[in-house]
């Protein structure tokens, strides 16, 4: 199983290469409609999406709890889309979320301006302005998105295995790229790594959505690490008792692991406007 996540500019083909080179090695094709499904099916209320979805959130919606569960049940869709294995996904910070994957590829697709507004003149029958307006606030929203959730420069270029410019290149020649890439990279002891780091990962995350969305528990910022059947949760909380609870009910769930706190306790500590 190998993951390919993408990472592009309106206009670059992003939606299309991944479709096209899904269909050459036979992988399946995650789309940002799936994982917004998926955000919702997992409790994440609908309406909310658009103040996060690939977007910085405004001021104020980036002081409130509704943007760490948004980025809770972000980053299970994207997991547990992982697990299976043999996909490709785009968009939503993917290619940070996996990023230490063995059996992960990330690429991002890109174009001149003046490319990409011809592109989009053509598509929408635009003129200038318009086509232009959206470049400037696409290139902006996803931006501002990947520097909220994941404090990352989404167009550093060492962030991606492969960054393609599809003003040279015509979408059936991107995947064919891309497949290749993948056949000469991805190695069965890759995949088998990726698979059991994944499902740590995900483990992880659902001991996180477990404290703070079953039981409430009230700690900032709370992350699971996991290696070696050990498990670290990280986070700031305000009491020490908050955090026993914590452990005592990740040890209860979890007894196969040890589970040990890395959790910092800041008396009056309140991350969130009241």
């Amino acid at each position: 199983m190998a993951i390919l996540t993408i990472s592009r500019q309106v206009a670059a083909f992003g939606d299309e290469i991944a479709l096209a080179t899904a269909k050459k090695i036979g992988y399946r094709f995650v789309t940002r409609t799936d994982i917004e499904k998926r955000i919702v099916e997992l409790g994440f209320p609908a309406e909310k999406l658009r103040k996060y979805d690939e977007k910085k959130p405004g001021f104020f919606a980036s002081l409130t709890k509704d943007r760490d569960e948004y980025f809770d049940y972000l980053q299970t869709a994207v997991l547990e889309t992982a697990a299976g294995g043999n996909v490709i996904m785009i968009g939503r910070g993917a290619f940070i979320i996996l990023s230490d994957l063995p059996n992960h590829l990330a690429f991002r697709f890109i174009a001149p301006d003046a490319i990409r507004l011809e592109r989009l003149k053509r598509e929408f029958n635009w003129n200038d302005k318009q086509a232009q307006k959206r470049i400037q606030e696409s290139d902006a929203n996803r931006l501002g998105f990947h520097k909220s959730f994941f404090n990352y420069d989404n167009t550093d270029p060492a962030l991606f295995h492969l960054v393609i410019n599809t003003g040279m290149l015509d979408v059936d020649s991107a995947a064919t790229m891309i497949a290749e890439t993948v056949k000469s990279t991805i190695t069965p002891e890759k995949e088998k790594a990726g698979q059991k780091r994944v499902d740590d990962l995900l483990i992880g995350q659902r001991i996180v959505n477990m404290l703070v969305f079953d039981y409430h528990i009230n700690i900032n910022f709370l992350r699971a690490v996991i290696k070696d059947r050990k498990i670290t949760l990280q986070g700031v909380a305000d009491s020490t008792a908050i955090v026993d609870r914590a452990m005592a009910i990740a040890s209860s769930e979890l007894s196969d692991y040890t589970v040990e706190s890395a959790i910092s306790v800041v008396q009056d500590f309140k991350a969130y406007p009241r």
